[in-house]
């Protein structure tokens, strides 16, 4: 048996593991709040157990398996108000407790990406295991650990102050994972054309990279791709004068682009990139020039650019050397950021009183659902486990990351409610 114990606010926290004898060595947590004047009572929300019930629900995008119904079910005794938002077979959820400003969210989703061969995890991956301390599971750190510990955290804060000022929110989708077009931008719409605005957002994204707290999201770059096609004439390799290859055609306008300093970044972002992510041409013969060739390119950018901007120096420079082509542009997401102020503050000195840890704040990384939720939101962060194994085989989070992360979402409502 072992103990962990955490001190906050006059009582103490005390979490008391139990092995029991299990397929995948299960571990059973009971949690216990000891206030001064009351006997010790059992709080019914259990992070750990709460991450293994989300993560043996098999929610491969868009699947929900119910996730969202569990949730439901310990947030409306809460006095939340949850709606269903469904959209092309994707289930959302809207929860939110209170009417009155600041308007606080918590903001994750509940599906996972495929498995990958079964035969190379160690455990079933939808049969949550435990080994030395750390579990195993497809999504126990993308993300449904932060999901569970977003609803202890709101059970806690409840409970201790049932009449706090302001108001509590979940926005969970199972579609982030996939293409992302009936998820969050979907409930963001909804919300938008009721005229609700969040003023915080805490997006449970895994963000750390070596311990719970040392790295933060406090923005993300925008996505914008490109599907460019270069005519030219099909023909004989022995007669390149009766063809136009639209390789050589476009060699130099990409060679430019390699090359090209699109912006320098800022304080938070680092500079725009462009790649080339596929570049086909040809029949497969090596006696036949191409007729056409077909080339997908993604920038990743910086708040120092804009789409306008970008497309409009691409379509410079094709025009510049004489390219024959045509160019379908599709953008993911603006960037964002939030700088320093209530928010970065707020989840800042949670994590310090926890963990001690002085948190990074970084602007790296992929795109998340914060892209959509910073248009009704002006103070979004993204605050999770750490990340080394998400979307790999044996995706995994250490138990103790599970004893952290609802005391750093309960510390922040904190900072942003009870000051």
């Amino acid at each position: 048996m072992r103990s962990l114990c955490g001190v906050r606010r006059g009582f103490c926290l005390f979490y008391i593991c139990f092995p029991r004898r299990a397929r995948w060595g299960r571990v059973d947590l009971l949690r216990f709040a000891v206030h001064p004047l009351k006997k010790a009572a059992i709080v019914p929300i259990d992070t750990l157990q709460l991450a293994q019930q989300l993560i043996a629900r098999p929610s491969v995008t868009p699947a929900d398996a119910g996730c969202l119904d569990l949730i439901i079910g310990l947030l409306e005794p809460l006095g939340f108000v949850c709606e269903k938002i469904s959209s092309g077979g994707v289930d959302n959820l809207w929860a939110r407790r209170g009417a009155t400003a600041p308007l606080v969210c918590f903001a994750g989703h509940t599906d996972v990406v495929p498995t990958g061969p079964l035969e190379q995890w160690q455990s079933n991956p939808f049969e949550p295991t435990i080994r030395d301390g750390v579990m195993y599971g497809r999504g126990a750190a993308d993300m449904k650990s932060s999901l569970a510990a977003f609803v202890a955290a709101l059970v806690e804060f409840v409970e201790t102050n049932p009449d706090h000022p302001g108001s509590l929110a979940v926005l969970f989708t199972s579609d982030e994972e996939g293409p992302a077009v009936d998820g969050t931008v979907r409930v963001v719409a909804a919300l938008k054309e009721r005229g609700i605005k969040m003023d915080y957002c805490i997006v449970g994204e895994p963000t750390a990279v070596k311990q719970v707290g040392d790295m933060i999201k406090n923005g993300r770059r925008g996505s914008l791709s490109g599907r460019l096609t270069v005519k030219g004439t099909q023909g004989h390799v022995a007669y390149p004068h009766l063809a136009t290859n639209p390789i050589h055609v476009v060699a130099a306008a990409i060679a430019e682009m390699a090359q090209i300093e699109w912006d320098r970044g800022n304080e938070y972002f680092p500079p725009t990139t462009w790649q080339i992510s596929n570049f086909n041409a040809g029949t497969g013969a090596n006696n036949v020039i191409p007729g056409d060739a077909h080339i997908k390119f993604n920038f990743r950018f910086a708040t120092a650019s804009t789409l306008e901007s970008l497309q409009t120096r691409v379509h410079g420079i094709l025009d510049k050397h004489g390219v024959p082509y045509e160019l379908e542009w599709s953008y993911d997401g603006r960037p964002f950021l939030t700088p320093r102020g209530d928010l970065v503050d707020a989840v800042s000195r949670a994590i310090k009183t926890v963990t001690g840890l002085e948190t990074e704040l970084s602007t790296t990384g992929g795109t998340s659902d914060g892209r959509f939720i910073a248009d009704i939101c002006p103070q979004l962060i993204e605050c999770g486990p750490t990340n080394a194994s998400i979307h790999k085989i044996n995706e995994c989070i250490r138990v103790d990351e599970l004893v952290l992360l609802p005391q750093i979402y309960l510390h922040t409502l904190n900072n942003l409610l009870l000051r």
